[in-house]
């Protein structure tokens, strides 16, 4: 069954020190793009979670957070005093070479990472270890979370694309009916253009009259793009039970969508009856509300 590229999923977790929630988002892409955000204090963590994402989900933009909440009512705090140290010289710099005013303190002790709890500063490495070993559990839990999220969109959506191609196959089939209906006017159009040809002063060779005849014969056939059509509607039928996590068919879909459009266009552009002109125009509307339903399939 196909998966949707949309879904969000949450996990918690806790220990004797603190609660964390770990938070994941998706939406459609056109490839896999992760943002993970976690506390000062957690970067290490940025590069496995990447990892984990990247072994479950093959497209999508993820957005991935981690929140953690001390359980104290109050934390210790501290002051990163060479990262103080530093903005106080860079201020110093900035206010002698341009003349603007020195920050208060105030602005100073906002600056991100110049105040600290020093909750995890105090840990061993070992304690540290546990910690991470808790989070990475919890992160695997959100992920599986995501993946089945994404699956049952995924199965509202096959539905959906399911009647859309339903439509299609509707619209080729009045399409088929019209084209044996238009064989009158195309007959009469053909002997028009064919008395024509016969016509001119001087005559036509055999070879360039083979070849005009052939001309005239082959705009006002559209039996090769309703095969093709049929055969576009047959594959899309197939598609979504190939669909596996680590083949994704997404993009089959997509191309599939194009060559639907392109049979569609040839379609309008060959015939030579009103009707079916208005059947191709509704087909190629059909095939861009299915394209547009295709975009968030993984």
């Amino acid at each position: 069954m196909i998966a949707s590229m949309t879904g969000y999923a949450r996990a918690q977790g806790a220990d004797d020190r603190r609660r964390w929630v770990w938070e994941a988002r998706s939406v459609n892409g056109r490839n896999l793009e992760i943002r993970c955000r976690v506390p000062q204090g957690f970067d290490r963590l940025e590069n496995p979670s990447r990892t984990a994402v990247g072994g479950k989900l093959k497209r999508g933009n993820v957005s991935l957070t981690l929140t953690l909440t001390s359980e104290r009512q109050s934390s210790p705090l501290r002051i990163n005093r060479p990262l103080l140290a530093e903005l106080a010289s860079l201020v110093e710099e900035v206010r002698k070479s341009t003349g603007a005013a020195a920050p208060s303190a105030d602005g100073l002790l906002r600056v991100r990472g110049v105040i600290e709890e020093e909750e995890e500063g105090g840990q061993t490495e070992e304690q540290l270890a546990v910690l991470d070993k808790a989070l990475t559990a919890t992160l695997d839990e959100v992920l599986k979370a995501l993946v089945a999220a994404r699956a049952a969109e995924g199965k509202a959506l096959a539905k959906v694309i399911d009647g859309h191609v339903d439509e299609i196959e509707g619209l080729c089939k009045r399409a088929a009916e019209r084209a044996l209906a238009q064989i009158g006017t195309v007959r009469s159009r053909f002997e028009s253009q064919l008395a024509e040809l016969m016509g001119r002063v001087p005559q036509l060779s055999e070879e360039r009259f083979a070849q005009e005849v052939a001309l005239l014969v082959g705009k006002a056939d559209v039996r090769e793009e309703l095969d093709r059509l049929a055969a576009h509607i047959a594959q899309a039928r197939t598609l979504p039970a190939e669909a596996r996590t680590d083949n994704p068919v997404g993009r089959k879909f997509d191309f599939l969508c194009q060559e639907f459009n392109r049979e569609a266009n040839t379609l309008c552009s060959k015939s030579a009856d009103i009707e079916l002109t208005r059947i191709g125009i509704d087909l190629k509307g059909a095939v861009e509300r299915m394209r547009e339903q295709v975009q968030n399939v993984e």
